[in-house]
């Protein structure tokens, strides 16, 4: 195997660093793979706060004599059991709602929190107060979808264009942060709020240069902390308007912290960091690392899920992180998948029987390479089974055709 995972501690120049082990907003290489080509790049590599890397050693330097490594198979193993744990004991959603019927209100409401959160922004960076009314009521109409059957909103989320990206996250980690709220058992006020959280855990980054918040390549160290400083901006925006709650300014302040102490802005650790900024720091990282951005394409959403396992040690809650998986699935709706059959399938609703086997839509064969007539299955009822997670890019397929199948599907 030409890959190997090591600790940061043990990179050296001249190595080529295949993948570094954490979310492209917490740390400043925005390329997948480089170089390691001076004592620079190793320094910025070595205090940015990430742990590991991959290494690809037919491209470089091996690791030392010594140095701990650990390959594919390894990694694969431990997320295996990181998953299987994550999906014991889960918390059933109840849908009182069929899923075609709530995505054409989810539908209207997707596109109103678009128009509100922009509107909202752009008051915000004139330096107006932030009308928290109107705010409420997006959160409470955004809630009240996701009561109804939370995969119909989750299931748009995904699908941004960089231009309105800053605003669809909002309402994106919004409907998240409500979704595991309710798979840790919250209700009422606590679910409010945490939706609130979300809506404006990012609003500092209207204060972010767009030259910096949109650059098409790595940031620099100076770029980098300019970057980190929008959680401290929108901690004082949202401070400057009366009736935010501590959560709200809490989340917005610390939901890039991270248990190891080593996040941004005031690298807190442990007990230190609340429950409402551990669910922030979860549900911010995987809505960013599965929506494509103008630096880089967004992962699928099962793939991002074996990522954020991968990363979990250090970086999230453990319990939080797992309530988090039973929430979306091992599989969130979305997912590019190929069957055992040589079937390709994108997953259009999650079974609350196994997060192991969702409903999917086949549409093409992978041994003949050709389209089928989109077929709806339930996997928990069928003999054939999901054998690996695909890439709609390999594919070629367009993510808007997916979430037609999704949609299809209903």
């Amino acid at each position: 195997m030409n890959r190997k995972k090591i600790h940061v501690g043990d990179a050296r120049i001249g190595m080529y660093v295949d993948e570094v082990c954490g979310s492209w907003m917490d740390h400043p290489f925005w390329k997948k793979a480089f170089r390691i080509s001076n004592a620079r790049i190793l320094q910025t590599l070595q205090e940015c706060g990430i742990h590991e890397v991959w290494i690809d050693v037919s491209k470089g330097l091996d690791v030392g004599v010594g140095a701990d490594a650990f390959t594919e198979e390894d990694e694969k193993l431990k997320v295996d059991e990181t998953l299987r744990s994550a999906i014991t004991n889960v918390r059933k959603s109840e849908r009182p709602v069929e899923l075609q019927k709530e995505l054409g209100q989810a539908r209207i409401i997707h596109a109103k929190a678009k128009k509100e959160v922009a509107s909202m922004f752009q008051e915000a960076r004139m330096g107006k107060a932030l009308q928290l009314e109107q705010v409420a009521s997006l959160v409470d109409e955004i809630s009240h979808s996701i009561m109804r059957n939370q995969c119909a909103l989750l299931s748009l989320a995904r699908l941004k264009s960089k231009d309105d990206y800053t605003y669809l996250h909002s309402v994106a980690v919004c409907a998240l942060m409500i979704a595991l709220g309710r798979q840790l058992g919250m209700e009422g006020d606590a679910l409010r709020q945490a939706g609130m959280a979300g809506l404006l855990h990012d609003i500092g980054k209207i204060m972010t240069p767009e030259e910096v918040l949109n650059k098409p390549g790595s940031l620099t160290r100076e770029e980098f902390d300019i970057m980190k400083q929008h959680p401290r901006g929108g901690w004082d925006i949202l401070r400057a308007s009366p009736g935010v709650s501590e959560i709200t300014l809490d989340v917005c302040l610390h939901h890039h912290e991270r248990l190891d102490g080593k996040g941004y802005p005031m690298k807190l650790s442990g007990e230190s960091i609340s429950l409402f900024a551990r669910m922030g720091a979860v549900c911010d990282v995987y809505d960013a690392i599965t929506s494509n951005r103008c630096y880089k394409s967004g992962w699928e959403p099962a793939e991002a899920i074996r990522k954020m396992a991968e990363w979990k040690d250090g970086n999230y809650d453990e319990s939080v992180f797992h309530a988090f998986v039973k929430t979306v699935g091992i599989y969130p709706i979305g997912s590019l998948v190929r069957l055992e059959s040589g079937r390709l399938a994108v997953v259009s609703d999650q079974f609350s029987g196994s997060l192991l086997s969702p409903k999917v839509v086949v549409f093409y064969s992978t041994r003949h390479r050709e389209h089928l007539y989109p077929e709806m299955v339930e996997l928990s009822r069928s003999q054939d089974a999901i054998a690996a997670i695909e890439k709609a890019a390999e594919w070629k397929f367009d993510p808007a055709m997916l979430q037609g199948l999704v949609q299809l599907s209903a």
